[in-house]
């Protein structure tokens, strides 16, 4: 097998269209916040130490904020607190976001520099059911340009039958990977509960 190079892959692919380059924005144009703040899942990419990471993040409405047209805040709700991509973040600011909002084939992806804040009053801005998520991240934007929309046509990502049906649950898995020390049926009934009690 050969592995390319950044030359090989110039000879292969070409140069990209007008279209392809034209569209990259250094802030939220009019256009790129009207599909920001539609999205309420969102997948956040950082890099570190320990190589990268890509952590899939959701709310029940727009799912980043925006402080100024080059700067969003997202929110850190509750989660597995492993804090992967915080810890990436904490040492290593390079940061991308890619938004879906269910319907569209168009995707946003943003590129940009973040921090990590747990600042009372920015914590509070987001308080939900009486909650407030324990820190925010807060990332400047370098770069944000809508993605071409074949992958997700070709996925049918918002069509067809649910894909999901007979697939192992993470009750499974977790038995799986320890012997049947944690996890399990109990793990996959008790879990609708505990994701409701833990939402926020």
């Amino acid at each position: 097998m050969r592995w390319l190079s950044p030359e090989d892959l110039s000879q292969i692919y070409g140069a990209p269209a007008p279209a392809a380059t034209r569209k990259v924005a250094d802030h939220l144009t009019d256009a790129y916040r009207a599909h920001i703040q539609r999205a309420r899942f969102c997948i956040l990419a950082t890099v570190g130490p320990e190589g990268t990471d890509a952590s899939p993040r959701g709310d029940d409405g727009p799912v980043v904020r925006e402080l100024d047209p080059q700067t969003l805040a997202l929110p850190d709700w509750r989660g597995n607190d492993r804090i992967d991509s915080l810890a990436n973040i904490a040492r290593d600011d390079r940061t991308s976001l890619m938004f879906l909002v269910r319907g569209s084939a168009n995707v946003i992806r943003i590129n940009g520099r973040a921090r990590i804040t747990d600042d009372p009053g920015l914590r509070a801005s987001f308080a939900h059911e009486g909650k407030e998520p324990r820190t925010v991240i807060v990332l400047r934007i370098a770069e944000v340009y809508f993605q071409c929309a074949r992958a997700v046509i070709r996925a049918g990502l918002w069509t067809g039958e649910d894909d999901s049906a007979g697939l192992p649950t993470p009750g499974q898995i977790l038995a799986d990977l320890t012997a049947g020390q944690v996890g399990g049926e109990s793990y996959d009934i008790e879990w609708p509960e505990r994701a409701a009690r833990t939402m926020w």
